[in-house]
């Protein structure tokens, strides 16, 4: 497993390009180089043992086209033969999927990598504008995710080609700012120690952040999900507006440290589940505010754009649009290419 993206000429066609997230797996099927991409309805990951019983459920069961090639975004870092899954008990493992399916070979990227490859050719009614700010053209991009967890990538241009740059962003650290933090912060449940960015800013960090908030109006408001979260905030439910807004400052903040940490003057994209929930309280000023009131680069931040994923499969098509031209992409594949001619490892 040694190949990179300069040595690549192409991928066999058909294409299967899969996103498994912790609660949904999306597949879709790229015909060829020309094709449009081909979109099945999601699974639930919960719902299968593993990517082989979801994608005969969901692909191969409703078609006769059979891959050559599988493209795949996995929420979590590649690190080795097989790779877990970082909130769902999935395992991904290419030999086995080579093995299974007839494939010539298997990549396997982050999820939010994926997403970043999508970046370039996110635009119309695929994004919407937050707030001020104007692209640079060729500037830098980074996008953004809470969902079941929080993912972060960002994608780079240099010598004429687009770099993706995946990473764990999103378990960065999380403080409190201003005085309204300081009365909920002492309430936030810590993990391992520590609040990282994922432990607020998820579905599940929906609900830790409304228990805390709850605790500092001294109310014992309960939710089971982030998704009943926001239901109760769109019913006007206090404890959960607090909860939303606390929640959209503090998005705010991780999305205007990124953009700082890679002069992101090509825009941040909100992507992920939860904030096409949460639209309209992301177009209230908050949202803005806290992502630029980053002193002493303030007047900078203002001039950075912040987007609204609108795109239903943004994942799905980046990885089809590097299945598709590979040679505009700078992707790294050395430990994460899988090819059926491989020999054994000694």
């Amino acid at each position: 497993m040694t190949t990179s993206t300069s040595s690549l000429k192409g991928f066999r066609f058909p294409v299967l390009v899969a996103d498994i997230g912790g609660t949904n797996a999306r597949f879709a099927i790229v015909r060829d180089a020309h094709a449009q991409t081909q979109a099945f309805e999601p699974v639930s990951t919960a719902g299968f043992p593993g990517f082989a019983e979801a994608a005969s459920a969901s692909v191969f069961n409703h078609t006769a086209l059979m891959p050559r090639t599988a493209v795949i975004a996995v929420a979590g870092p590649v690190t080795g033969e097989t790779i877990p899954l970082t909130n769902a008990d999935w395992v991904i493992d290419p030999k086995e999927l080579i093995a299974r399916f007839d494939l010539e070979s298997v990549i396997v990227l982050n999820d939010f990598e994926a997403q970043a490859l999508a970046l370039p050719g996110l635009d119309g009614t695929a994004i919407e504008q937050l707030g001020g700010g104007a692209p640079v053209p060729f500037g830098a991009k980074v996008v953004l995710g809470p969902g079941t967890g929080l993912g972060a990538a960002a994608m780079i241009h240099a010598a004429n080609t687009w770099i993706p740059v995946p990473g764990e962003g999103g378990h960065m650290e999380l403080g409190p700012v201003d005085a309204e933090d300081m009365r909920i912060w002492q309430h936030l449940e810590r993990v391992g120690g520590r609040v990282g960015a994922e432990q607020v800013l998820s579905g599940s960090g929906l609900v830790r952040l409304s228990r805390a908030v709850a605790e500092a109006e001294g109310q014992s408001r309960r939710f089971e999900s982030g998704a009943a979260v926001t239901e109760a905030a769109d019913a006007g439910d206090d404890v959960a507006l607090r909860t939303v807004a606390c929640f959209v400052r503090a998005l705010g903040r991780v999305a205007g440290d990124l953009a700082l940490a890679f002069l992101a003057r090509g825009g941040v994209y909100l992507g992920g589940g939860i904030p096409m929930r949460i639209e309209r309280h992301l177009r209230a000023p908050a949202f803005r505010a806290a992502f630029e009131a980053k002193a002493p680069h303030d007047a900078l931040m203002r001039t950075i754009p912040t987007y609204l994923v609108r795109h239903p499969n943004p994942a799905l098509e980046g990885l089809a649009s590097f299945a598709r031209t590979p040679a505009l992409f700078a992707v790294e594949l050395t430990g994460r290419h899988w090819s059926a001619s491989q020999p054994p490892a000694a």
